[in-house]
């Protein structure tokens, strides 16, 4: 699972409605609006199906809010091997993640204290138990700055260009039903693995 969070998804709402495209004439979209707030979307990317893996979309995009994620997207194959390839940021190495994949891989060992000693003593040592290949769930990260490695960048921009860029949303519940539907829609319609082009081969001056 190619996994990360689309933040500041903006419910606008186009204060008239987006001329259509006519003879002579382009689109015309309206460029005053009205701010309704915003939604985080916290999306796993299937690497080898193309699908987008339950996904969750809320006002915030905590540690907590991260780990509950997670969990649930275990729990649509609770004893499947899961690898979730994700940045570095500091809520995907917290300690609450860590207690969750022991919790999860059945691991009863002392985890220690945040802070102080153990597993959870600091982001290195909660890393490294995160990437731990004997676990059942495990996770991959990605070097700092290369947001680009990330399969579900790809596809954050996708949903960008689909639904967000020329949308109107009468309400962040509007803009939360709608991307759901359209989550729905590119599983059923257009979902494929992503193929990278790029071999490798430094690039020419």
């Amino acid at each position: 699972m190619s996994t990360d969070e689309k933040t500041g998804m903006q419910a606008l709402e186009r204060l008239y409605e987006t001329k259509p495209v006519r003879p002579g004439l382009v689109e015309r979209v309206e460029f005053e609006y009205i701010r309704h707030g915003t939604l985080s979307l916290m999306a796993n990317f299937d690497v080898v199906t193309g699908k987008v893996v339950s996904p969750s979309i809320g006002p915030t995009r905590t540690e907590a809010d991260f780990v509950t994620h997670i969990d649930q997207t275990v729990d649509s194959d609770p004893d499947a091997s899961w690898i979730f390839v994700t940045d570095q940021l500091d809520t995907h190495q917290s300690a609450k993640l860590v207690e969750l994949v022991a919790r999860r891989c059945g691991i009863h060992e002392n985890l220690g204290i945040k802070g102080k000693e153990g597993i959870l003593k600091s982001k290195q040592t909660r890393r490294q138990f995160l990437e731990d290949s004997s676990h059942r769930i495990r996770f991959v990260y990605t070097p700092r700055h290369c947001s680009w490695l990330n399969q579900v960048e790809i596809w954050f921009s996708i949903l960008a260009r689909r639904l967000l860029k020329r949308s109107s949303f009468t309400s962040v519940e509007d803009l939360q039903t709608r991307a759901l539907k359209f989550i729905e829609y590119f599983n059923n319609v257009l979902a494929k693995p992503f193929r990278w082009t790029y071999t490798g081969r430094p690039l020419q001056a």
